[in-house]
């Protein structure tokens, strides 16, 4: 984005969907091994969002659109594994309506306690044992509007729709574990109407169209935070191709001039993230790509995996504006490959992203990183942490500045050489998986020989500028 301890809640009081054929089944929870999983992972930054009792290892959406009606249906199978013996499970679903629930293939209870989808396995569900939860769902999807960047999550447009946002979004759209620590692969299927271009994440599949409909097909092998997900329909002008024999697929609104500062961007992707492997190694993902919208509403870039979107602020003055794609494709190394495991480390995410704009700068011509980190040592409000910054600071410059300022003292404290190794090391040995800030610190610690804590410390969450190293 530019500009693990799970708590048990006692048994929920669910209404039962009679008329949707739904049954509440609570007598499992006496049976013995079993229990209801989580329905909060207590993040204090996300309240209520994630769930506890299992892992889920894939999911498959195929999702129909019509923006006449604003109506959203939708199947979603989620293959998982119990981590409990579990008598009855959570999903995050927010305000869509549920028609039918099966657990591997067998009709489950379900009942709905606001943003919750409580699923009740006939026969529960041992711990280890790998299923299967389909859902079918309808409704008009509703946006977020109360999160720290304003409106998100499944938000109508003029000619189509937009899913999107940090922290979350993807429950507006789709039954989902909404935490970034149960990453998953993701398959995507979006029908809409014949003209309109339907993008998500991951590598392109074949398109097809019948009576009038298209459907689009995506897919994101590697494991992905639900944050990261998007959809992205309407009247697109997308270009297809590929780089470092990988899928490039690129978007802009069609209203937008071919020539103009935002496709002019995007047409820089390949380089920038090729000059970034250079730092970070390789790029983690399957495909390429970047989608622009002009909505309003969306006064941010976002870094969702394989292919960030772009929001209008970041082109209002007429030119092309690289910077921000260095640091959304920085984000498919720092943030989407190594995800953090919870919300109060999002200076991983952002820090790194934000020092990645500064090694390209200077690599395009610009100022140098040196330059930066001085201008920012200046000015950065240094009672402001970076780690655990609070709900109300989530995205804010501590992060972001004080984050970059950490990684260039890093930097200079350790030299190029084992800086850029620590990098690579980190990028490859959590690749795919979840961390933390002391994960980092021991990482550092070992590949650079010496003792990095103090320093960390310092620059991250001290209260006055440290010395400078």
């Amino acid at each position: 984005m530019r500009r693990t301890h799970r708590r048990f809640r006692p048994a929920l009081a669910v209404a039962v969907v009679a008329a949707l054929g739904f049954t509440a089944c609570t007598d499992g929870d006496e049976r013995p091994g079993l229990r209801p999983g989580a329905a909060d992972l207590a993040d204090p930054y996300v309240p209520g969002a994630g769930n506890g009792g299992y892992d889920v290892a894939g999911y498959r959406l195929a999702v129909r659109y019509d923006p006449a009606t604003d109506r959203l249906s939708g199947r979603a199978a989620l293959t998982a594994t119990a981590t409990i013996g579990l008598s009855r499970f959570n999903l995050d679903l927010a305000g869509l309506d549920v028609s039918r629930v099966t657990v591997d293939g067998r009709p489950a209870g379900a009942a709905r306690d606001g943003d919750e989808l409580v699923v009740t396995p006939r026969d529960g569900l041992p711990r280890g044992a790998r299923f299967t939860v389909e859902v079918d769902y309808s409704g008009v999807p509703a946006a977020k509007t109360d999160g720290q960047l304003g409106s998100g999550g499944f938000l109508h447009t003029d000619d189509g729709a937009i899913a999107l946002g940090q922290p979350w979004s993807a429950a507006t759209w789709f039954p989902v574990n909404d935490h970034p620590s149960d990453k998953a692969t993701y398959d995507v299927e979006v029908t809409v109407p014949d003209g309109l271009a339907a993008l998500s994440n991951g590598v392109p599949g074949e398109r097809t169209s019948a009576d009038g409909w298209t459907t689009w097909r995506w897919a994101e092998r590697a494991p992905m935070a639900s944050y990261l997900t998007t959809l992205v329909i309407g009247d697109y002008r997308v270009e297809s191709g590929t780089h470092a024999g990988r899928p490039m697929v690129t978007a802009v609104p069609a209203s937008l001039p071919a020539t103009g500062p935002e496709a002019a961007s995007l047409a820089r992707t390949g380089e920038i993230a090729d000059f970034l492997a250079s730092r970070f190694g390789p790029y983690p993902f399957d495909s390429y790509g970047g989608v622009v919208v002009t909505d309003a509403r969306i006064g941010y870039a976002l870094e969702t995996q394989s292919r960030p979107v772009y929001g209008p602020d970041f082109f209002r003055g007429g030119r092309p504006n690289p910077g921000v794609v260095a640091h959304e494709l920085a984000h498919q190394w720092f943030g989407n490959s190594v995800t953090l495991s919870r919300w109060s480390d999002i200076w991983l995410n952002e820090g790194f992203a934000s020092y990645a704009e500064w090694l390209w700068e200077e690599h395009d011509g610009g100022r140098t990183a040196q330059r930066n980190f001085e201008i920012g040592y200046a000015a950065v409000d240094w009672s402001r942490p970076s780690v655990d910054p609070g709900r109300s600071g989530l995205f804010g410059t501590a992060v972001y500045k004080r984050g970059a300022l950490a990684v260039h003292a890093l930097r200079r404290t350790v030299g190029d050489d084992t800086f850029f190794r620590i990098l690579r090391t980190w990028t490859a040995e959590r690749r795919d998986g979840n961390a933390t800030t002391e994960d980092l610190v021991v990482l550092a610690e070992r590949v650079a020989g010496k003792p990095l804590r103090p320093l960390f410390d310092a620059w991250l969450v001290g209260g006055t500028a440290p010395a400078l190293p």
